[in-house]
């Protein structure tokens, strides 16, 4: 009888098992919930796509797996939910693409990803699955929306955007290069446009304040912090010459204006809009103009890219500094951005980089006025002698002599006092573009009556449903594809009689991500979007795991519109998210060949030389990339599971290194575990008869003390690493005890039971059916974790090493308490009586815990 591990076999029986008792299921009854602790885990849930999942996709589910199997183990009510992020543009590609709506896309692909996440064991409570593009869950978006309209958060505006007209909608700056959609091609310009606009600036202090309060890496803190930007400075006022107009800038730096020499402004900038029109009269119209159409065609993102080579016209005007009474020549320049400051900088390339290339590009002056350490006052001809930093000032009046930091306040007051400038805060941060001309997308509960007022509709409207539409591409006269529906959907009779036309703008794809973790507190409830009994029982999510990718939009969006719903009395935390960890990401090898074209790796073979085609002797180059269809380095999750088992993957993704680390993929990896795997199945199962391994006795633990001590370390060092999500150094320790354990004749059920206990949330398939063998009830989800014996965790013994002259030539084992004469008594042992020969000992070296070392001469 072959009875040999068969993880094919397995691993379905208790998933089915698992699905049929809802085994991971958490209760919605209150009084259930309060008698334990609660633990809310969350994965950053996926964008189903087309392409299904890679190997690299499943990393940070398994290890919110492990934490949440264990979580439970300890007694905690366990919140482990999954759904989808199903909204947005690439469906509606994929759909053009294959002729198919993309309503059907999305359950195609959802469908393929629920497959591929099941077979993988994971313990998510697959009664609470939310689908943002369904209309049960995107009512409640939309009934968000209305209450950010309420408070006056949500808003339209006329603002520049880049316009696709192939795709027919507006794209973010990073997804445009070089005048082009970077996915398609497809050529991008700049239109201005009416659109919805959410005032997330109202809450910058707040987001940045907060992140104070959270356990986030510091990487992703600090990236939030530079999103926001804030900038505590002055706005300065400059008069021009021979009109009524006053430019205004603002700085951080205005200790530096004795040193301004000109002024540049974007080419959106109010005073250039004049003199493009002729409003305020200047011989260098045309010259304006013509830049100005030229910057105009171009994102903001190339802009700042081309800012590195400075460009720019003059206008024609002067300003005056009314602080030296010089006049500063006004430029227009395309690395200055309008939505950035007031869209206008005063130079000052003594002490500012940027300023410098400008002013050297333009032979415009340059002035010091502040002496760094080194003391250099001469004048600045070279980039390396500007001085941003520390330094004392010179040639400015009343702050000669005085550092930097106390000049800026000294400044200040002195520009306020005589009303040339006015202290202001800043943010780099802008509101938030939130409507996009799409079909995919939550509609808007928004109507316009005839007078082009907006009117939200009632929250017993709702949801507007997405109506079906097909063609589902933009109108020919460039309205949204929404615009395409029919009068039945597009037109609404007021309670006045009358008659209404429906937004036909959606909302973009992070809008549904922005409270999915609310929704899956309650996610049946038809009459609202959560019970609050319950989201003050389980907010805020206790860890939430994904990729860094997410560190700035995501997080920020979801922060902003927990907070408003905070200020509205609909959530008890000011935070959603009180723990983030960062997955690594998982790479693979690529070979690529002269030409470029990529392999497969079944298709390449390593040769003396390196690597080359199987079939044609081609060399070709290899890499670690990111796993790629295009670079043919995607590894299918289905495929390693086909062979391996989904519980070897799992452990395999986990022992790689530490889960914050990217690393490369290797099959080899796999099989080591699979047959660690193996190995654990041999200690339990006696493959050639069937049934329990003879060697599971019932023999109390004191008979094997070696064992038993073992176990007591790995159960105290499993449970300290996985609270702290050091995966792969608990599934090292776990080695540890197998390969012990099966040097041992014997092995105690107890310790085989507590052993797998601790392999549970790391292996489920294999130590529920190990489980079940051994006589214990199914299953072993809830089971309580072992509790380690602290005097079991201590070595009663130790190995010291002993050398002469620093060659290890001899070991011995002492009493752990063993003093240091006593320990190099026992040193001399035989075998080290040998080496020394006729030499003599001139010196005697003892690390405690660890060596004696003699010195022989």
């Amino acid at each position: 009888m072959d009875k040999s591990y068969t993880p094919h076999v397995i691993e379905p029986k208790w998933q089915a098992y698992w699905a049929a008792h809802h085994t991971f299921a958490v209760s919605n009854d209150l009084a259930e919930l309060a008698t334990r602790p609660k633990y809310y885990i969350l994965d950053m849930f996926p964008y189903p796509s087309g392409a299904g999942l890679h190997v690299g996709h499943p990393e940070g589910y398994t290890a919110t797996d492990v934490l949440a199997r264990y979580k439970r183990t300890r007694g905690f009510h366990v919140l482990h939910p999954m759904g989808w992020d199903a909204f947005g543009l690439p469906a509606e590609r994929a759909a053009e693409r294959e002729k198919i709506h993309p309503a059907e896309i999305t359950r195609r692909n959802i469908d393929n990803f629920r497959t591929q996440i099941q077979r993988l064991g994971f313990s998510y409570d697959w009664d609470r699955e939310v689908n943002t593009s369904s209309p049960e869950y995107y009512r409640w978006t939309q009934w968000i929306f209305l209450q950010l309209y309420h408070k006056g958060l949500a808003y339209m505006a006329e603002v520049p955007v880049n316009w696709c007209p192939a795709l027919g909608t507006v794209l973010a700056n990073e997804e445009v290069k070089d005048g082009r959609y970077v996915e398609t091609g497809d050529p991008v310009e700049r239109r201005s446009m009416k659109q919805w606009m959410l005032k997330i600036t109202a809450y910058a202090d707040r987001l940045l304040a907060d992140l104070e309060t959270l356990d986030w890496p510091e990487g992703v803190k600090e990236m939030q912090r530079h999103w926001i930007g804030r900038k505590e400075g002055i706005n300065l006022f400059y008069p021009v010459e021979g009109t009524t107009e006053t430019i205004v800038c603002f700085t951080t730096r205005p200790d530096t204006n004795f040193g301004a020499t000109f002024i540049s402004l974007a080419p959106e900038h109010p005073f250039v809009a004049q003199v493009c029109r002729g409003e305020i009269a200047s011989p260098e119209r045309a010259a304006v103009e013509a830049y100005v159409r030229e910057s105009l065609g171009k994102t903001e993102l190339e802009r700042q890219e081309e800012g590195r080579t400075k460009t720019g016209v003059f206008t024609g005007h002067v300003a005056v500094n009314p602080l030296t009474r010089r006049s500063m020549p006004i430029w227009v320049s395309n690395f200055v951005l309008a939505g950035f400051g007031t869209g206008a900088v005063v130079g000052v390339p003594g002490h500012d980089r940027r300023d410098f290339e400008f002013a050297v590009a333009f032979h415009l002056p340059i002035l010091r006025v502040v002496v760094g350490p080194d003391g250099d006052t001469s004048p600045i001809t070279r980039a390396e002698q500007v001085q941003e930093a520390e330094g004392t000032m010179i040639h400015s009046d009343f702050l000669d002599g005085l550092p930097i930091q106390v000049a800026i306040e000294r400044m200040k007051d002195h520009l306020e006092t005589r009303g040339w400038g006015r202290r202001m805060v800043t943010y780099t941060l802008r509101d938030w573009l939130f409507s996009r001309q799409r079909y995919w997308g939550e509609p808007f509960p928004i109507v316009h009556d005839p007078s082009g007022a907006i009117i939200p509709l009632a929250e017993g409207l709702l949801p507007v449903t997405l109506p079906h539409i097909d063609p589902f591409r933009p109108t020919d006269d460039g309205q949204p594809p929404l615009a395409r529906a029919g009068d039945d959907w597009l037109m609404v009779t007021l309670p006045d009689g009358r008659v209404a036309l429906r937004e036909t703008n959606t909302m973009p794809q992070w809008a549904g991500s922005c409270w999915y973790y609310l929704r899956y507190l309650d996610p049946h409830n038809a009459h609202a979007p959560w019970d609050p009994a319950l989201e003050r029982y389980w907010m805020p999510v206790d860890l939430y795991v994904g990729g860094v990718e997410h560190a700035v939009l995501h997080l920020l969006y979801a922060r902003f519109w927990h907070k408003v719903l905070y200020d509205c009395g609909l959530v008890s935390t000011t935070e959603p998210f009180q723990r983030l960890f960062n997955q690594g990401m998982i790479l693979a090898y690529s070979y690529q060949d002269a030409h470029g074209k990529y392999y497969h790796p079944a298709d390449v073979q390593q040769v003396a030389d390196g690597y080359a085609v199987r079939a044609t002797g081609v060399p070709v180059t290899s890499r670690i990339e990111k796993m790629s269809k295009s670079k043919n380095n995607v590894v299918n999750p289905d495929e390693v599971i086909a062979k391996y088992g989904a519980d070897a993957m799992r452990l395999y993704e986990l022992f790689m290194g530490p889960l914050e680390q990217t690393k490369p993929w290797q099959i080899d990896g796999v099989d080591g575990v699979a047959r660690f795997l193996a190995r654990v199945w041999r200690l339990y199962i006696d493959e050639r008869q069937g049934g329990v391994s003879p060697r599971l006795t019932d023999d109390a633990p004191s008979t094997t003390p070696a064992l038993w001590r073992l176990l007591h370390q790995t159960i105290k060092k499993v449970e300290e690493d996985t609270e702290h999500l050091r995966l792969n150094t608990a599934i090292a320790q776990m080695m540890i005890f197998v390969n012990a354990a099966t040097q041992s004749a014997t092995f105690p059920r107890s310790l085989a039971r507590d052993f797998l206990q601790i392999l549970a949330p790391y292996a489920p398939h294999l130590a529920e059916e190990l489980w079940e063998a051994m006589g214990e009830t199914p299953s072993i989800t809830h089971v309580a974790w072992p509790t380690h014996d602290p005097a079991l965790c201590t070595e009663e013994t130790m190995t010291i090493v002993v050398q002469v002259n620093g060659k290890r030539r001899d070991h011995i084992c002492c009493a752990i308490d063993a003093a240091e004469a006593d320990v190099v008594q026992a040193a001399r042992t035989e075998k080290i009586a040998q080496t020394i020969g006729t030499g003599k000992i001139v010196k005697t070296i003892y690390v405690p815990r660890r060596l004696v070392n003699f010195v022989v001469r």
